[in-house]
């Protein structure tokens, strides 16, 4: 339960962050992480086998954040898009070999999230630099 509670706070946090400060991609991408983690709650997860709902909510999220990659010109969404794509894989990992230890499966699946929040703050954080040193009209370039 802690860890929930930490986890909720950091995304709770960054999410903040990148509505206050970000730009359009860090708002899409912070609403994408939001809703991707309340409807990941809302899907009972026992990882015994293939979980198609926690598989059907990280392909459209990686298809979120592969849809922001393409329209930005920042490089940290194909980080964040590449990111996603490794916890998918995790789902195909199962299917491979379906004797996959559950508690393996399921950190396979939580893990990168971490990293993807971080390189959103460092994005909001960038963007949010550039604003303050180029104004406005530049940043949104």
């Amino acid at each position: 339960m802690i860890r929930v509670i930490l986890f909720d706070t950091l995304l709770f946090g960054i999410c903040a962050f990148a509505f206050v400060r970000g730009g359009w991609e860090a708002r899409v991408v912070a609403a994408v992480c939001v809703v991707a983690n309340f409807a990941s709650y809302a899907v009972v997860a026992h990882y015994a086998a293939v979980e198609k709902g926690v598989l059907i909510i990280d392909l459209l999220t990686f298809l979120a954040f592969t849809g922001v990659a393409l329209l930005s010109d920042r490089f940290w969404p194909l980080w964040v898009s590449g990111l996603q794509l490794t916890t998918s894989m995790g789902h195909l990992l199962k299917g491979i070999d379906a004797d996959l230890v559950p508690i393996a499966y399921a950190a396979a699946l939580r893990f990168w999230s971490y990293p993807i929040l971080i390189i959103l703050a460092v994005g909001v954080w960038r963007h949010h630099r550039r604003v303050r040193s180029e104004g406005q009209a530049m940043a949104a370039q």
